[in-house]
C-alpha cells in the first residue's frame, strides 16, 4: 500500500493483541482473533443494554436482554434448561435470576404446564423487542451496511465464529479435567 493514502499493512505492525505473552506461541493469529472477540463481545454488550434503554427498558444487564429475546423467539414458551443450552450458559442461576427480574419488570411469566415451568414473554416483553429491534434498524443495521459484506459472507462469519466457540468449549471441558 502507499504512503499516500495513509494507510499501513498490519503485518507492519504485527498481531494487535492484549496479551503479547499469549501470541508467543505457535498462532499468533489466534491470540489476535480472540483480543478481536473480547472487544467485539463487551461492544455487543454494550449495545445490547443500551438499545434496551432507548427502548424504554433501563436497567436491564446483557444476559437479561439476551434471555428476553431468546424467550421471545418464535413466539413459544420455553425452559429453563432449554434457555440455557441455546444460549450456552452453564450456570442456570445466572438465567434463573435474569427471568426473576423480567418477570418483575412485567416482561415474562412463568407458568406450569405439568411438572415443567415454561418462561413465556408477555405483550410487554413483546412490545419492547419490537422497539429494540425498530432501533436496531435504524441505528445499527444501517451503519453494518456500509460495510458492504454480502449476507452469505455474514453467514459465513457467523459460522466461524459458532465453530471456533466449539473448540472453545472443548478445551474449557479439556482444561477441566487436568
Amino acid at each position: 500500500m502507499s504512503a499516500s493514502n495513509n494507510t499501513r499493512p498490519a503485518a507492519s505492525i504485527g498481531p494487535i493483541v492484549s496479551s503479547a505473552h499469549l501470541a508467543d506461541g505457535a498462532v499468533p493469529a489466534l491470540s489476535e482473533v480472540e483480543f478481536g472477540m473480547l472487544l467485539s463481545s463487551h461492544a455487543f454488550e454494550r449495545w445490547m443494554v443500551r438499545c434496551m434503554t432507548a427502548a424504554g427498558e433501563a436497567g436491564l444487564t446483557a444476559t437479561e436482554v439476551t434471555v428476553l429475546h431468546t424467550v421471545t423467539h418464535r413466539g413459544t414458551s420455553k425452559r429453563l434448561a432449554d434457555i440455557c443450552l441455546v444460549l450456552g450458559i452453564e450456570d442456570t442461576h445466572l438465567v434463573t435470576y435474569a427471568v426473576r427480574k423480567l418477570e418483575e419488570k412485567g416482561l415474562v411469566i412463568r407458568r406450569k404446564a405439568g411438572k415443567e415451568r415454561l418462561i413465556q414473554v408477555t405483550p410487554a416483553g413483546e412490545a419492547a423487542c419490537s422497539r429494540y429491534r425498530d432501533l436496531r434498524e435504524r441505528i445499527l443495521v444501517a451503519g453494518i451496511s456500509e460495510l458492504g459484506l454480502s449476507a452469505e459472507r455474514m453467514s459465513e462469519i457467523a459460522h466461524l465464529l459458532r465453530l471456533l466457540s466449539g473448540h472453545y468449549d472443548q478445551a474449557a471441558r479439556t482444561a477441566a479435567t487436568l
